[in-house]
């Protein structure tokens, strides 16, 4: 018989627990990301690379990266202006008048170029009437050059302004066409980066897909895919890039996105696979089998949310890699078109520069890639850690 606690003071009193939620997954992984230092310095390189990307591409910043802003080859601002670079060059067809006294230039003979030759020597022009011996005809004559000559001179001379116009240094220093090196390197990144990630995507989405199939099914199919993979797996990596490229034979940043997501599938699907080889006879796995769920909703629904931290993890290391590998295709000539810029164009024409002892676009697209592969390298391994840390124990041990 139940006893009422108001009239029994000494009955127990029973108290209400409290309802607590146990965090998933993407929690603890981001707590434990949270105490990583590094990977949290990292993660905010690698969000202001982005950041900086988007802007560019929007055109919010260095829109205008391909207007000559400065004089050819000038040098950084802490370096100070060239005095040979710094001083803009004659325009083409105009001569510098020579040192020493002037000479006043007076002829006899009628010549229709007297006057154009006389502006662009900078002499006083003679009248017709002083020039002209007694007895001939002083009537203004046809010059059928007069409007050409015009044109020259204006030319000339707003050429002479635009060179005056041109800034002798640049933040960073200008290329060879007086193109603003800093604004260059961000539209740089915004190539670079967009292709790593691109690429990295259909890479991982290939490698999931035939991983899945493959760990899941079993048999045949399991054969199929694996020997597809060994015929990727044995050509060198580089060769197999190469060769894809000179294949499609067409310039482009989509051209190599393909190239890098078909070739660079392969590690992702041996990690998928094994993945999907060891959850298929998990319970949950079995219990789905036995409310008559499909096989696509078992593979994409039960089992692939087990295994995206494999997914993520692989997404981020194959972007680094490819935002190496885009450099060295359009370094050697099968990537980006010639009106795109891209790091790997950067220094492309940063070679040719050296010889000339111009290093600052070498070292502005060199030292901006190695910030953010080494700050994208050092985030993928925070985010490994925190996604497994049984891995970390591991490898500690």
């Amino acid at each position: 018989m139940a006893t009422n606690p108001a009239l029994n003071p000494l009955a127990p009193v029973a108290r209400e627990v409290p309802h607590t939620v146990s965090p998933g997954l993407w929690a603890l992984a981001w707590k434990r990301l949270q105490s990583d230092r590094v990977g949290m310095v990292s993660l905010a390189i690698v969000a202001a690379f982005l950041v900086m990307m988007a802007l560019s591409g929007s055109g919010l910043i260095a829109g205008d990266w391909s207007k000559e802003t400065g004089v050819n080859y000038a040098p950084p601002s802490f370096i100070g202006a060239d005095i040979e670079a710094g001083a803009p060059a004659a325009p083409e067809g105009v001569t510098t008048p020579a040192a020493g006294p002037a000479v006043e230039y007076k002829s006899t003979v009628v010549d229709p170029l007297a006057d154009a030759l006389a502006d662009i020597r900078g002499e006083k022009k003679v009248p017709a009437t002083e020039a002209a011996p007694a007895g001939t005809d002083t009537g203004k004559s046809v010059d059928p050059l007069a409007d050409i000559m015009a044109d020259i001179r204006a030319g000339a001379k707003k050429d002479a302004n635009v060179a005056e116009a041109r800034a002798s240094t640049l933040p960073l220093g200008g290329d060879k066409w007086g193109r603003d090196v800093l604004k260059k390197t961000i539209k740089g990144s915004e190539t670079s980066i967009f292709v790593g990630l691109a690429a990295a995507a259909v890479a991982v989405f290939i490698g999931t897909i035939f991983g899945a199939l493959a760990g899941y099914y079993g048999r045949w199919v399991d054969d199929f895919f694996n020997w597809f993979y060994s015929i990727f797996s044995s050509i060198p990596y580089l060769l197999l890039i190469l060769a894809v490229a000179a294949v499609l034979q067409q310039k482009g940043i989509h051209t190599i996105i393909l190239i890098l997501g078909l070739t660079g599938w392969t590690g992702v699907f041996r990690l998928i696979r094994g993945e999907y080889l060891k959850h298929k006879g998990r319970e949950y796995v079995q219990a789905a089998d036995a409310i008559g769920a499909s096989n696509a909703r078992r593979m994409f629904v039960h089992i692939f949310p087990n295994v995206s931290h494999v997914v993520l993890v692989q997404l981020s290391i194959l972007a680094v890699g490819f935002i190496k590998a885009e450099v060295i295709l359009s370094f050697l000539g099968f990537g980006v078109p010639v009106d795109v810029v891209s790091w790997g164009s950067m220094l492309n024409e940063a070679q040719n520069e050296l010889i000339l002892g111009k290093w600052w676009q070498l070292a502005a697209a060199g030292t901006a890639m190695a910030i953010l592969v080494t700050a994208f390298s050092l985030f993928t391994d925070a985010l490994r850690d925190a996604l497994d840390p049984k891995l970390k124990g591991r490898m500690g041990a």
